[in-house]
């Protein structure tokens, strides 16, 4: 048994050791480049998948592989580093940084749930609305860190606001004249001490307040129920429980229910928002430098036209993914949702109390906030008009240089202007005087550094880096070979069998790990069956966010504690299905005129 704890404790050192050991007959026996670079691949890619080394850790191995194998020069894997990529996620988290300092983010998704109104269906719609909104932009973990408060915060007022009213109900029965309680005059004192009791609770003790109340209320409930049927024994006196556990643990499942779906709303749909925008996520980015580097002549993907092809699977995907969560934890009574002028129920005023009152503690829109809201509509058009397609964008207003501005050249000027922008301006006294501050610019360095996710961008060196090294040393055309056989399987199975490996992984491994892994390898696949890669490409990096174990979103939300992790299976496994099933619709039907998908290009 010691032994078995020794080598559990040094799991991660034995697989560190282990690893490289075990697979080194592979560059020895076979002494060709290809083996030594398949050698370096596996190695980096069992680091990833199981974390025995952190990730930029372990992308920073082909740095030193590669020249002493004779792959690459130094100078030249150490290029791979830094790319287009790095520069856009530079000037895109300027604009996350300021967005959170100044709790932009905040007022916009208060502001969406207040617009879609306080029915319980609809408030989990409106959650799942703005935290995909907000995900676009920022990280889907910073979306997910803001919104669960605000949740959290709502789904606790519901909870006293409906004790609160069936105490009030209840006191109200007790305070009318009823036949049926005169019999006895027992059940006045009872309910007489009931009342006394839930009164102390709420004001000495108000977080205690729900659970007592909920069982008075049932006993009350339960109480009209036998007085109704006129249910009595022999000696005239009522059948009537106090407590009545049946009901009570009814509605504490229902409690529960409204709990797991706001939560769960949350969770996906702040990892369903990023698939929006090529800047909503690491792996987006991943995926277009990855392709504009394969693929210079291509020149197709940019940020206008990944906009246009990815909005309706967002948001076919976040409305199924919201119709599967009600109705697995709640029912799904479209009846009642649609139903206009009916009169809110307490967990709705109590819903609509606990929003309005956090958005009155934003206050006005400050100087900084409105800076930054400029700064990113002007970031975001840009963006769209650069190369919209259907007209000259502006980077037609320099013909000698086509091509050489990209989304990273407006995302870098937006960027620097967070730096230079002062963050607060001259406010007049009483006097008449203007008051100086010192001058500070929106966003600082040490907050931007705080928000930059380095470990990101140092992964996704280490996959340019592997992507250059299978080019070099001829492994992707060896991999090409093998993967021909493929072809004479229909189009569709092809692309279902890559989401669902692609999918299959990204339960036990990061989404940028398992993308940097498999994009060299479904590229080849695509070339060798004579397939536009777009094809294969694009379906396969949407089916990345579909469950992922290991996603920091997902663990926030968990950590409130109203979730269990079959929870979470239940739930991911229906979004699971929907996600695969939306994203083969798309790529069957609108994607293909959006880039010709059934003619193989020439620039592949």
């Amino acid at each position: 048994m010691k032994i078995l704890s020794y080598l559990l404790a040094y799991r991660r050192f034995l697989l560190i050791v282990l690893t490289p050991l075990l697979l080194l007959p592979l560059p020895l026996i076979i002494k060709t480049k290809e083996a030594e670079c398949a050698y370096t691949l596996f190695v980096v890619a069992i680091f990833w998948l199981t974390e025995a080394l952190p990730l930029a850790v372990s992308a920073l191995l082909p740095a030193f592989m590669f020249p002493l194998f004779g792959i690459m020069e130094s100078k030249e894997v150490a290029s791979a580093y830094f790319k287009d990529f790095h520069l856009l996620l530079i000037g895109v988290i300027c604009l996350a940084t300021s967005i959170e300092k100044w709790n932009f983010h905040k007022r916009v998704a208060l502001r969406m749930v207040m617009l879609v109104g306080v029915n319980p269906a609809w408030l989990t719609l409106g959650f799942m609305v703005s935290c995909a909104f907000l995900s676009m932009w920022l990280s889907n973990t910073s979306a997910a860190a803001m919104v669960m408060p605000i949740v959290e915060a709502v789904a606790q007022q519901i909870i006293r606001a409906e004790g609160e009213a069936d105490a009030l109900e209840m006191s109200c029965s007790n305070g009318s004249i009823n036949p049926a309680l005169e019999l006895d005059g027992r059940h006045a004192v009872q309910f007489l001490i009931e009342y006394l009791f839930i009164t102390i609770h709420t004001v000495v003790f108000p977080d205690m307040t729900m659970t007592w109340v909920v069982l008075c209320a049932q006993s009350k409930r339960k109480m009209k129920k036998k007085r109704n049927s006129k249910l009595s024994d022999s000696s005239g006196t009522s059948l009537i429980p106090i407590f009545v556990l049946d009901e009570t643990k009814s509605r504490e499942d229902k409690y529960s229910g409204v709990f797991k779906v706001m939560c769960l709303c949350v969770a996906y749909s702040a990892t369903i928002g990023g698939l929006t925008t090529i800047t909503g996520t690491s792996t987006n980015l991943i995926f277009a430098e990855h392709f504009n580097t394969r693929y210079p002549a291509c020149q197709c993907i940019n940020f206008g036209s990944w906009f246009i092809l990815s909005i309706p699977i967002t948001v076919v995907i976040l409305l199924l993914s919201w119709v599967w969560l009600q109705w697995l934890f709640l029912g799904f009574d479209f009846k009642n949702m649609v139903k206009c002028g009916k009169k809110k129920t307490a967990r709705e005023e109590a819903s609509a109390q606990v929003i309005q009152n956090e958005y009155k503690k934003l206050g006005p829109m400050s100087y900084p906030e409105i800076v930054t809201f400029v700064l990113f509509i002007l970031m975001t058009l840009l963006w769209f008009t650069r190369e919209p397609g259907f007209i000259p964008g502006w980077s037609s207003l320099f013909p000698k240089y086509k091509g050489y501005a990209t989304d990273s050249t407006t995302a870098l000027v937006i960027g620097l202007l967070f730096f230079i922008i002062p963050a607060k301006t001259l406010s007049r006294t009483s006097n008449g005087e203007n008051t100086v501050f010192g001058y500070t610019p929106l966003i600082t360095w040490k907050e931007f550094q705080s928000c930059m996710p380095w470990e990101i961008a140092i992964l996704v060196g280490g996959g340019f880096a592997l992507a250059d090294g299978c080019e070099v040393s001829k492994l992707s055309e060896w991999v090409a070979s093998k993967l021909t056989p493929l072809g004479s399987l229909p189009l569709w199975s092809v692309i279902l069998i890559s989401c669902l490996i692609v999918t299959s992984v990204t339960e036990v491994a990061s989404n940028p790990a398992t993308i940097t892994i498999f994009l060299p390898i479904l590229s080849p696949l695509a070339e060798a069956i004579h397939v536009n890669p777009l094809f294969i490409l694009l379906p396969a990096t949407f089916c990345l966010f579909l469950l992922p174990v290991a996603n920091p979103a997902n663990a926030i939300v968990f950590s409130y504690g109203h979730l269990t992790v079959m929870d979470m299976v239940k739930a991911g496994l229906g979004i699971n299905i929907i996600g695969v099933a939306v994203v083969m619709l798309a790529i069957m039907t609108w994607i293909v005129p959006i880039f010709d998908l059934y003619t193989y290009p020439s620039w592949a």
